[in-house]
């Protein structure tokens, strides 16, 4: 492509520019600025950049996409920490840059877009969903300031979200205005029905070019497994290990039984064959979270395995594992966990939404920093928890389709004793949602991804339950509602104590 052709073809210029930039470009870093800021990019933009698919920004100011996108989505990239370095698809225009290669692969795509903070968002959210990692990056610059402000584009809200998400996404942002913002934007909702949709596009991008030196994965790792009554699956999981191509340097087991009369089911671990040390607790007390916090206690090796006592996996999976984590330049990999017979679903490396508590590989210098809150002891979501904590001290979770472990989801033993529907219930009506998905609803949902979160519920549960009547379903809801605040409330103070 000749220089100045891109020019002709696009009427905004900086968009021009920025393609054509891209263009004569290719293997450059493309930075933006906006020049009315006073700011200067910082001096360790290799170590940010640290391979050829990473996209990074930083709102001084603010977000070309504003708060208000949490109506429709409440994954963790919507509610980024400016405090240190988070994975997100909300780019600012305010300082920022990707690679011109990578960036060309979405021209095709995006080439209509004559916004450039729109453009920037479009490539991130799509090209998060397409192995670009993209990230709000407090290391751009040397002085952030304290200018930000959540400044809301109703036109380019609903029009990001008819392009980016499910249709009935644009149902919902409407119903939410309306309800929470008292607008009534038939106007912008009429006008993005029928908008040119990007959900769910592909875009095959180029292998990942490394900026900054590979190394060698060398480093030592530690395995930790909670288990209950299972000792025929942890004897299959230290068989695993055994023959791992990379030893691991420690197994640290917390065997729970709640019998009190009861003692250790596992004198296989005392036996000379396991090539790594093995640290034994064992406990009446149940629970992951209970056990797992013991685990790290005990943890001095560079990288920990977190496991489940029931999965089986191949004898490369901590060698590829720690070569992928070094190539990928991350510090938490998800690993690709399915059940016998099922099949991979998501196909591309990608950062993650999620925390899988039994199947991850972490640095410790971001897992010790955290806990598994015991205010979900007795219910689900402590890896979610877990998660948003490794996020927060500016640890992104990667995903990875083709390193696999089995999860036998065995039926015997197990660690988690639930809350009963009959403990949950008050006045006789149940808590809706859950206590513990308040819990995580409270702790790192902004305002607008909380109402959105319960419009979305309360729209969704009516055609599942029996109560036809709308404002006599909406006043139980309501109750059921403040009944789950009331008792994640109580979660928390008890995990506090």
């Amino acid at each position: 492509m000749r220089k100045g052709e891109i020019l002709k073809d696009f009427p905004n210029r900086l968009v021009a520019c920025f393609w054509q930039l891209c263009s004569d470009y290719p293997e450059e870093l493309i930075i933006w600025i906006d020049n009315d800021l006073d700011i200067e990019p910082a001096n360790n933009l290799e170590k940010i950049f640290e391979h050829s698919l990473i996209m990074a920004s930083f709102p001084v100011k603010n977000y070309v996409i504003s708060d208000e996108i949490g109506y429709v989505d409440q994954l963790p990239f919507v509610n980024p920490d400016r405090n240190s370095k988070y994975p997100t698809w909300r780019m600012s225009a305010d300082i920022g840059g990707i690679f011109g290669k990578t960036a060309l692969q979405f021209l095709s795509v995006l080439g209509e877009i004559e916004d450039f903070g729109y453009l920037i968002n479009s490539i991130a959210k799509i090209g998060q969903q397409n192995s670009l990692f993209c990230y709000s990056e407090p290391g751009l610059i040397q002085n952030s300031g304290n200018n930000f402000q959540n400044k809301v584009n109703d036109s380019g809200l609903f029009r990001f979200t008819a392009q980016h998400y499910k249709r009935v996404r644009l149902a919902l942002l409407f119903v939410c205005f309306i309800k929470y913002e008292r607008k009534f934007p038939i106007f912008h909702f009429l006008r993005n029905c029928f908008r040119k949709s990007y959900f769910q596009q592909q875009i095959v991008l180029q292998e990942i070019q490394q900026i900054s030196e590979q190394n060698a994965p060398g480093e030592t790792i530690d395995v930790i497994i909670p288990t209950l009554k299972r000792p025929e699956h942890l004897k299959n999981v230290l068989t695993d290990l055994k023959n791992q191509q990379k030893l691991p340097e420690q197994v640290i087991i917390v065997e729970q039984n709640p019998d009190k009369n009861s003692e250790s089911q596992l004198p296989f671990i005392n036996s000379d064959e396991w090539p790594f040390k093995i640290i034994h607790h064992f406990t009446h007390r149940t629970g992951a979270c209970y056990a797992r916090n013991i685990a790290l206690e005990n943890v001095k090796s560079e990288w920990i395995f977190f496991a489940d006592d029931d999965i089986r996996f191949e004898a490369d999976l901590l060698q590829e594992s720690l070569a992928e984590a070094e190539r990928l330049k991350i510090d938490a990999l998800n690993i690709n966990c399915i059940q016998p017979h099922e099949k991979t679903v998501f196909s591309k490396v990608k950062q993650w939404g999620a925390f899988g508590s039994g199947t991850s590989i972490v640095s410790s210098e971001y897992a010790l920093k955290c806990r598994f809150s015991e205010a979900f002891e007795r219910g689900f979501g402590e890896d979610i928890d877990f998660g948003m904590q490794l996020r927060n001290v500016g640890c992104d979770i990667i995903y990875h389709p083709n390193i696999v472990i089995t999860h036998l989801k065995a039926e015997r033993g197990g660690f988690r004793e639930m809350m009963s529907a009959e403990k949950l219930k008050t006045s006789n009506i149940q808590p809706k949602p859950s206590p513990t998905m308040m819990l995580l609803v409270q702790k790192y949902f902004n305002f607008y991804m909380q109402k959105g979160y319960k419009m979305n519920l309360f729209l969704k549960f009516f055609g599942r339950q029996r109560i036809k009547n709308p404002f006599l379903y909406y006043r139980t809801m309501q109750k059921r509602w403040k009944l789950s605040e009331s008792l994640s409330r109580k979660l928390e103070n008890s995990d506090s104590n």
